[in-house]
């Protein structure tokens, strides 16, 4: 069968990496399937934890632009903005960028400070030196404030592996998904993290 482009560059570039195989969230979760979706949302944040490299494609930043441009671009990456990559950033160890051309921009340890910049993640938060259970509630779901979602119900279904929360997901209770969130984090959770 054809590949996408997309499936083609990313198995390109993991092979060229040394990598024998490579996975695509979008691909590789059969979304027709309700107990297949449900089964991925409660299990991203693990599996993201335990990949060797995970690859951020930021189509919208492209290499052939200037240095200074490209640093614009890549700070103002709707990939930084969107509701399901922040579990995509904070959960792997390594992340290298790659830009709309799949060129290496860098990795996520050498712009961990100016990514901080932009998203208010905690630098030793995106670089594994200080544990997600050392931040407040309140200061994850400020960094989840700051991002778009498409439906409703994915506000609370992204922070459910940020939080340690397994629950259904269900895509017709609309804002009552983040109150269940909610309730799960503070009956899972009581006291979880104090900011310094």
């Amino acid at each position: 069968p054809q590949l996408s482009p997309k499936i083609r560059d990313l198995c390109v570039t993991a092979q060229a990496d040394g990598y024998e195989f490579a996975w695509l969230d979008t691909a590789c979760i059969d979304k027709s399937s309700s107990t297949e979706l449900q089964e991925a949302i409660n299990f991203m944040y693990q599996w993201y934890s335990n990949v060797n490299v995970c690859y951020a494609y930021l189509a919208d930043v492209s290499c052939h632009s200037s240095p200074e441009k490209l640093r614009d671009e890549f700070y103002q990456s709707n990939w930084f903005r969107r509701g399901w990559t922040l579990q995509e950033l904070i959960a792997p160890h390594t992340i290298i960028f790659l830009s709309a051309e799949w060129a290496v921009i860098g990795t996520k340890q050498r712009f961990a400070a100016e990514i901080e910049a932009v998203t208010n993640i905690d630098k030793d938060i995106l670089t594994h030196e200080r544990t997600l259970e050392t931040v407040s509630v309140a200061k994850q779901m400020l960094w989840a404030s700051q991002r778009k979602m498409t439906r409703i119900e994915d506000e609370a279904y992204s922070l459910m592996g940020i939080f340690g929360v397994h629950m259904p997901t269900v895509y017709v209770v609309g804002a009552l998904a983040f109150f269940r969130l909610q309730a799960d984090t503070r009956r899972f959770h009581p006291r979880l993290g104090s900011d310094p």
